[in-house]
């Protein structure tokens, strides 16, 4: 097949792994003929081009497509991206996140591409934004859904929260987990001790972290919060932040400013190959976002044996589930976070038994190969559905 990829940023985030995953596989697995079109990777959460470039994948960066809403490069990225797709002669388009879905999605169905595809990583519409936001979004998604055949949710929950808007038809949805390797976090225990101690963290530390972008809706400060109720009466409990930001030394001096900087280690951002051994260090993995499509964390705690707390957002409880792999929490309810978190500190034999159920309900669900495999069965489907037609 002759496959376009297209995503608005190539940086370091689950959507961008999910993807860059899906064509590497497609090209060795299958041999398929695959172009990735990305923005510019703005910000600084880093991006995967090297990785790209390692792995022989043929990336395509266009200035015009870029997160930002702005009319006329949106126009002119359109454009573009309809010669890119014109002249590849694509089989397949296959869009991921909002800006580049819909753009992406108008640009394939106005070529008359025979197979549009779209992955739902996370809705851009929710209900801690703007309504008119939400409105505009609502109404973009539902024109985009329109000119795709497809559309993949990486939960069924993002899936019940499009229908329940009017975006799509039941029949163009399917489910497929976001896919990663799972070897590295399976085997990564052996590194525990070595990167405990390069963290700064005693051997009898009982450890928290929290893999996030340092950013607005990912709950570092509920985290904060939460500490603040507990900490006294665990003089071992630890508090790991993973990642970089622009909301770095904001909360860094928050933490000072309650006096639990001793609690808490930053270790700014890290590449993707790092998080497995970075999680064998943690005892316990809480992911506090107040938005995310099915956040990838979660499954990589539990394939390392480590119990999770999420809120109950999205599609968090389609792998926390409550008193066998984790513990659920409402969005918000710091009183119910801090809870979770002492439950499972003082409870050694409950982590393990949380962590070995959450690694055989996560072994089979999110292996790459097996996402690719599902996703390629839906190019095929697609495109025989289109020769009949014809």
């Amino acid at each position: 097949m002759r496959i376009v990829h297209v995503i608005t940023r190539l940086i370091l985030g689950g959507a961008q792994e999910n993807t860059l995953y899906n064509v590497e596989d497609l090209q060795e697995t299958y041999g398929d003929d695959v172009l990735l079109v990305t923005g510019p990777a703005e910000g600084p959460e880093g991006d995967l081009f090297e990785r790209a470039r390692q792995k022989n994948v043929r990336v395509h960066l266009t200035s015009r497509l870029r997160r930002a809403i702005d009319p006329w490069n949106d126009g002119l990225a359109y454009f573009e991206l309809k010669r890119i797709i014109r002249d590849f002669r694509a089989d397949v388009v296959h869009t991921h996140s909002s800006k580049a879905g819909i753009i992406g999605r108008g640009a394939a169905w106005s070529v008359k591409t025979p197979a549009v595809i779209h992955t739902v990583h996370g809705l851009p519409f929710h209900p801690f934004e703007k309504p008119l936001k939400n409105r505009l979004y609502i109404r973009a998604e539902k024109w985009a859904a329109h000119r795709c055949h497809r559309i993949i949710s990486v939960a069924d929950a993002m899936t019940r929260q499009a229908l329940a808007v009017g975006i799509g038809r039941p029949e163009q949805y399917v489910t497929i987990y976001s896919g990663m390797e799972i070897e590295p976090f399976l085997q990564a225990e052996r590194l525990r001790h070595q990167v405990r101690s390069e963290l700064g963290l005693r051997p009898d530390d009982v450890v928290v972290m929290k893999i996030a972008r340092l950013f607005e809706f990912k709950g570092h400060d509920d985290v904060i919060d939460a500490a603040r109720h507990i900490t006294a009466s665990l003089p071992s409990l630890r508090f790991v932040f993973v990642g970089g930001g622009i909301w770095e030394e904001r909360l860094k001096a928050r933490i000072e400013e309650v006096g639990l900087s001793d609690r808490f280690v930053f270790t700014g951002l890290v590449p993707s190959s790092r998080i497995p051994e970075l999680l064998s260090a943690a005892d316990i993995v809480v992911h506090a976002s107040y938005r995310e499509g099915l956040a990838r964390v979660l499954p990589q705690a539990l394939l390392s044996a480590k119990p999770v707390i999420s809120y109950d957002v999205d599609g968090a409880p389609e792998v926390v589930l409550p008193d066998r792999t984790g513990c659920l929490v409402k969005a918000g309810d710091i009183f119910g976070l801090a809870g979770a978190i002492r439950e499972l500190a003082i409870d050694p034999d409950k982590r393990k038994r949380f962590g070995e159920l959450g690694r055989e309900h996560c072994r089979t669900r999110f292996d790459h190969r097996a996402m690719t495999r599902q996703i390629r069965s839906v190019y095929e489907d697609v495109l025989n559905e289109s020769l009949v037609v014809q």
